[in-house]
């Protein structure tokens, strides 16, 4: 008896197809959730540039990912400052790394790119990583402190996270600098950085 019991409930668990299961009696609930994944525009699948609604995504997560290697690379030398060798190096490296951890999700009907430093993360939602990413990512790591400079962004980072981020992001020319401006004072859009053309 216990032996037809257990096929029962096996089989009620493996063959969740029909109307009933396999013992006879009406199927369980299923316990499953459909998530579609983030449909991609042409611009978003095609373009080796970072597209221009989740450029301001990807220069937070740049920031934070600066900060993070500056900040390390301090802490091994005791906090000091850094000579302008090591700086220069260091945001090198940080804008070289392989950014496989970031991706684009789909978060209330909107696409965004997550990853670390970056909010609104949905515990239920399909990411898609690597891909164009990664590559988009370091073109434009890259592009944000040859336009700005090393020397202008480790002072930044020297004052704190926020002048970083604030710096990078949302100076004159940063990629989050048309999203405060009001709709009546008619903003330009922003403008793309020399290395990106």
């Amino acid at each position: 008896m216990r032996a037809v019991l257990v096929l029962c409930v096996a089989l009620s668990l493996a063959a969740r197809t029909g109307a009933e299961d396999g013992c006879g009696g009406p199927e369980a609930p299923s316990l499953t959730h459909s998530i579609p994944a983030p449909q991609m525009s042409a611009e978003e699948r095609l373009s080796p540039h970072m597209p221009e609604a989740l450029r301001c995504d990807a220069c937070h997560a740049i920031a934070f990912q600066l900060e993070g290697w500056l900040s390390h690379a301090e802490a091994k030398q005791g906090r000091k400052a850094l000579s302008e060798s090591d700086y220069m190096e260091v945001l090198e490296q940080s804008c070289s790394q392989d950014w496989e951890l970031y991706g684009v999700q789909e978060l209330r009907g909107e696409r965004r790119l997550m990853g670390p430093g970056l909010p609104g993360q949905e515990a239920m939602s399909v990411a898609m990583m690597g891909g164009p990413w990664p590559g988009r990512l370091a073109k434009m790591c890259h592009s944000l402190v040859g336009e700005l400079g090393e020397e202008q962004l480790y002072g930044a980072h020297r004052r704190g996270p926020t002048a970083l981020r604030e710096l990078l992001c949302h100076g004159e020319k940063g990629p989050c600098a048309h999203l405060g401006r009001s709709k009546a004072g008619g903003s330009a859009p922003p403008k793309v950085l020399q290395n990106e053309l």
